[in-house]
């Protein structure tokens, strides 16, 4: 049998971590190696524990989500963050994924859905929910003025990569972005590669979330052959 995934989950409410951790130890593969009632004690916890994955709400006593999100990523990079967020946090939800965190998780999703995404952060793999990307795309600035797009030198895509980027944002994984475009899962990757080098991110949910921030996942956004 592969070893347990070690989560770490981090949430001011009692209940969440209770119902989070029972959830968990009642599926086999995973293993809760502490829970955390602020952002402090997740990062403190964090270089302690060493876990794989980190559960992470936004918003939190002492020390928020993505102050914490931002001090585990410069300090422990391999560790996994997902984001647990609600209906009424789609800003804080775009600014946690542009902090390095690596997807999120609605607090009253389903069992497998937690699962999956659990499993793909563990594995360096972002699972992107439409619903939410959706919702979080419709909060989003819809792109910068033109005054701005004047001072402000923006990322110039391909039109490949701009088919990509939209893609990912629907939630597609890489297998199904290279059948959609008919190409290899290789080149689907070099493509991302290359948008997270583009857009200064380092993952899919990253790159999803500053795209959105500049307006280039709207429709007729501006692409560079």
């Amino acid at each position: 049998m592969s070893e347990a995934i070690r989560v770490l989950i981090a949430d001011d409410h009692e209940v969440v971590r209770d119902g989070l951790r029972m959830i968990l130890e009642a599926e086999e593969g995973f293993s809760v190696v502490g829970e955390a009632g602020d952002g402090a004690q997740a990062v403190d916890l964090t270089g302690k524990l060493l876990p794989q994955v980190v559960l992470m709400d936004l918003r939190m006593p002492r020390m928020d989500g993505l102050e914490a999100i931002e001090l585990i990523r410069d300090a422990w990079p391999e560790v996994a963050i997902v984001i647990l967020t609600t209906y009424n946090e789609d800003d804080l939800m775009l600014r946690g994924l542009r902090a390095g965190a690596l997807g999120y998780l609605l607090k009253d999703t389903n069992r497998q859905t937690l699962m999956d995404t659990l499993r793909a952060a563990a594995r360096g793999e972002a699972l992107l929910l439409p619903d939410v990307i959706a919702r979080a795309l419709s909060a989003a600035p819809s792109g910068l003025s033109a005054s701005r797009r004047a001072s402000v030198k923006e990322p110039k895509l391909t039109e490949r990569e701009h088919q990509v980027l939209r893609r990912a944002a629907k939630g597609e994984r890489s297998k199904e972005i290279a059948a959609g475009l008919g190409i290899t899962e290789r080149t689907v990757k070099s493509h991302l590669s290359s948008i997270y080098n583009k857009l200064g991110v380092d993952s899919r949910a990253a790159a999803v979330a500053e795209a959105a921030k500049r307006g280039l996942l709207d429709e007729g956004a501006e692409v560079r052959m």
